[in-house]
């Protein structure tokens, strides 16, 4: 590998989003110069999808780890209309279902037998992918990030799908199961923050969701069924975007990113492992002063869009717009040390990734 490999990343620009499948073993990049997938452990390429193949990437979402990859065109050189969800087969090397909409397409969302694509001010889910077609749409507040997300797995008879309400700071939840079978399910609304939501997160079964304003301050966890706050974290005292926020599979761990340059990993079913502001010791009164901040944290790139997620063996890994790619370990305890470090843009530039994709 070149020893630039140990250098600076240089992805400026040219990745323009990044993406974790649904169970975290594996990442979606969208470039300007086509689509690229990775493996997270071991940190390898799986897949390269050139410019000439797909165009230019704004958003992607991948399926697990199948052969569909779903696709929205934007960038220099875009392929198809901004409109358009474009699914990749791997498999068959081409294009085999086009959905399209009245306006352009800010992310898409899948799940094994439902695809969510989520536009400014309506979101869309249609049957997927054996004869699609469509479930419903919801009207929503205006929701330029295109907050939206859904539970991978489904809990008993309830699969819930979260984006942000009509009130500002507030949240939406609506059960796809029930819409599905054609029960009246009327939506759930939460008062979450005061400010303009920046990030949503929801875990695998559906029963706690995430939440982060403009603040950035705070990360509020809900439980979908009593729809009652579980507990406050703090990331930070100064103001800061964040963007990212993701549970562990076990719902033991909740990680966040945010412009700051900081991964931040907070305990959520013994709280007791949390810091504490040295106030509370004190006995000083109010919220601050008894907030829950995170036990363990490590850098990353200042003010460079990231997305982090947890592993296996207490391994955490982030994946920044720069292209670099940070992997840590972590303990209960709060000592967190970098296992790995690489750039993802230079994985493969000297191996035959068509070759590797067939190992």
């Amino acid at each position: 590998m070149s020893h630039s490999r140990l250098g600076l990343a240089d992805a400026w620009g040219n990745l323009r989003s990044v993406r974790f499948n649904q169970d975290m073993t594996a990442f979606v990049c969208a470039f300007q110069d086509g689509l690229r997938i990775f493996n997270i452990d071991p940190i390898r390429e799986q897949a390269h999808y050139k410019e000439e193949q797909v165009g230019s990437i704004a958003h992607a979402e991948m399926l697990y780890r199948t052969n569909l990859v779903a696709l929205v065109s934007g960038g220099r050189r875009p392929k198809f209309a901004d409109n358009t969800v474009m699914i990749y087969d791997d498999l068959a090397g081409k294009m085999v279902l086009e959905f399209t909409f009245p306006d352009q397409v800010l992310a898409v969302r899948m799940k094994k037998d439902k695809i969510v694509a989520v536009c400014k001010n309506q979101i869309h889910v249609f049957s997927f992918p054996n004869k699609p077609k469509k479930l419903f749409s919801v009207d929503t507040r205006d929701n330029p990030l295109g907050l939206c997300e859904v539970s991978p797995i489904r809990c008993g008879e309830k699969e819930v799908m979260v984006f942000p309400g009509y009130k500002t700071g507030s949240i939406q939840m609506v059960d796809l199961f029930t819409t599905e079978q054609r029960v009246s399910s009327a939506p759930v609304s939460l008062n979450a923050h005061k400010n303009e939501l920046v990030c949503l997160a929801i875990n695998q079964q559906g029963t706690m969701v995430a939440t982060a304003s403009t603040k950035g301050t705070l990360i509020r966890i809900w439980d979908t069924s009593r729809r009652v706050q579980l507990v406050e974290l703090r990331r930070g005292a100064d103001q800061a975007k964040i963007y990212c926020i993701n549970f562990s599979s076990s719902d033991e761990w909740l990680c966040c990113s945010s412009d700051k340059g900081t991964v931040h990993i907070f305990a959520l079913q013994d709280y007791r492992l949390n810091k504490r502001s040295a106030l509370a010791s004190i006995g000083v009164p109010g919220a601050y002063a008894g907030s829950q901040w995170s036990l363990a944290s490590f850098t990353v790139p200042q003010e460079c869009a990231c997305i982090c997620a947890f592993g296996t063996q207490g391994h955490i890994a982030a994946v920044c717009l720069d292209g670099s790619f940070h992997k840590y370990h972590f303990s209960a305890d709060g000592i967190c040390n970098q296992a790995k470090y690489d750039v993802i843009t230079e994985l493969c530039e000297d191996c035959d990734w068509l070759n590797m994709k067939d190992n």
